[in-house]
C-alpha cells in the first residue's frame, strides 16, 4: 500500500510539472513577436576590440568620406518645425567630422555650415557646472538618471523625485544654468559662450535670428523654469534662467568645431589643437556616463545597445559621439526623426564607428 500512494504521489507530481511546461508552451507561442528597436547593425561578435587608435590617416579620411556618399543622398526625415526659424534651414545641408585626440581632422560635406548648437550645448555646460562646484553638485542638485520621456517632459517633472533629472534634458538644463556663477545675466551667458569657444578652440557667436525666433516660442521652457522653482530646483530666477538657456542653444556652431569640442572630452579635457586644459580630467568620465545614459533623446537605450558610444544630439542636426582616448566623431544634418536625432547624422556616425569597432562595452584584447 505504501509504495502504492508513492507511485500515485510521483505520477501526481510528474503529471503538474508537464502540465505548467505546456502552459507555458502555450503563453510563450501566444506571445506577440517583439518589434526591432532600431535599424542599425551591430558589429560582428568577434570584431577587434577597436581599431580606431590603430586607425590611419587614409583610413579615417575614407571611413569619413564613405559615410558622406552613403547617406547624403537619404530624405527620411524633417526639420524641426516648433521652432520656426529651424524649419528654414536647407534640409539637404551634411557634414561629417572627426577630429582625434592628437589633432587630426577629417572632413566631408557641409562642414563650415553654422548651424545652432541646441541640445547638444547641455554637457558643455554641465562640464561648467562640475568644474566649478565639483560633479556631486550636479548629482546632488539636477540629477544624472534618464527619464524614458521626451526631453521637455513636464511629466518627468512632476512624476520624478529629483525633478530635473538629469542635465541632458530641458529641466536639468535649465537648472544647470541656474546653477552658473555669475553676477548678472549677461555675464553668464558671456561665460558660457566663451567657455564653449575653449572647447572648439576659437570664438563661437549667437545666431540672432535663431535666437528671437527660438525665444518667441519657448513658452514650455519658461513653464518648465517655473515648475522647478515650485520644487526649489532652481537656482537662479526662472525667466532669467530660460532666456540665458535659450541664447545657449542658439550659440552656432560648425561640424568641425563640435568635432573639436567632441574630441577635447575624448582627451580627457585637453583641447587637441590648442592643447590648453578646458575642463579637469576626474569630471569627463562622469559627463560621458550621463552622455551615454540620456545623450540621444529617447533612443538613447538603442543608441547604446547599437554603437556603444556617450554622445549627444540637438533638434539643430547636429550630433557629437565621443570614443574616448580616441576621437570624436561629428554628424550635421537638419532632418530629424521623430526622436529628435539627425537622420543622416546617425546614420554616418554609426557606419564610421561600427568600421572602427569602437564599441566601449567590447574589452580590449
Amino acid at each position: 500500500m505504501g509504495a502504492r500512494r508513492g507511485d500515485e504521489r510521483g505520477f501526481v507530481r510528474v503529471t503538474f510539472a508537464a502540465a505548467v511546461i505546456v502552459a507555458l508552451t502555450a503563453l510563450i507561442a501566444c506571445s506577440p513577436p517583439q518589434p526591432a528597436a532600431h535599424a542599425y547593425t551591430a558589429p560582428a561578435a568577434n570584431a577587434p576590440a577597436s581599431a580606431a587608435r590603430a586607425a590611419s590617416d587614409g583610413d579615417l579620411a575614407r571611413l569619413t568620406a564613405e559615410a558622406y556618399a552613403k547617406f547624403k543622398d537619404l530624405r527620411d526625415g524633417a526639420n524641426a518645425d516648433y521652432i520656426p526659424e529651424l524649419a528654414k534651414i536647407p534640409s539637404e545641408l551634411f557634414g561629417v567630422a572627426v577630429v582625434t585626440v592628437d589633432g587630426r581632422v577629417f572632413t566631408a560635406g557641409d562642414v563650415d555650415y553654422a548651424f545652432s548648437i541646441q541640445s547638444v550645448s547641455k554637457p558643455f555646460t554641465a562640464a561648467l557646472v562640475m568644474q566649478e562646484q565639483g560633479d556631486e553638485a550636479i548629482a546632488r542638485k539636477i540629477g544624472v538618471e534618464p527619464t524614458g520621456m521626451p526631453f521637455n517632459s513636464i511629466m518627468a517633472i512632476e512624476l520624478g523625485e529629483a525633478r530635473s533629472r538629469n542635465p541632458l534634458v530641458n529641466a536639468g538644463a535649465i537648472a544647470a544654468v541656474s546653477m552658473v556663477k555669475a553676477k548678472s545675466a549677461k555675464a553668464k551667458y558671456e561665460k558660457l559662450l566663451d567657455w564653449y569657444g575653449r572647447f572648439a578652440g576659437e570664438k563661437l557667436k549667437i545666431l540672432p535670428d535663431i535666437y528671437k525666433s527660438e525665444a518667441a516660442t519657448n513658452n514650455g521652457n519658461r513653464g518648465i523654469g517655473f515648475i522647478l522653482a515650485k520644487y526649489d530646483r532652481i537656482y537662479a530666477d526662472p525667466l532669467e534662467s530660460v532666456d540665458v538657456y535659450t541664447k545657449q542653444c542658439s550659440i552656432g556652431v560648425t561640424a568641425k568645431q563640435l568635432a573639436r569640442m567632441g574630441a577635447t572630452l575624448a582627451n580627457g579635457g585637453v583641447n587637441p589643437v590648442t592643447h590648453q586644459r578646458v575642463v579637469d580630467e576626474q569630471h569627463v568620465p562622469k559627463l560621458l556616463a550621463i552622455m551615454m545614459m540620456a545623450g540621444f533623446y529617447d533612443e538613447s537605450g538603442a543608441w547604446a545597445y547599437d554603437a556603444g558610444l556617450p554622445a549627444k544630439t540637438g533638434v539643430g542636426g547636429g550630433i557629437v559621439a565621443i570614443v574616448p582616448g580616441e576621437m570624436a566623431i561629428v554628424g550635421f544634418s537638419p532632418r530629424l526623426n521623430k526622436a529628435g536625432n539627425s537622420v543622416r547624422a546617425t546614420a554616418a556616425i554609426h557606419y564610421i564607428t561600427t568600421a572602427l569597432h569602437a564599441n566601449v562595452f567590447v574589452g580590449h584584447r
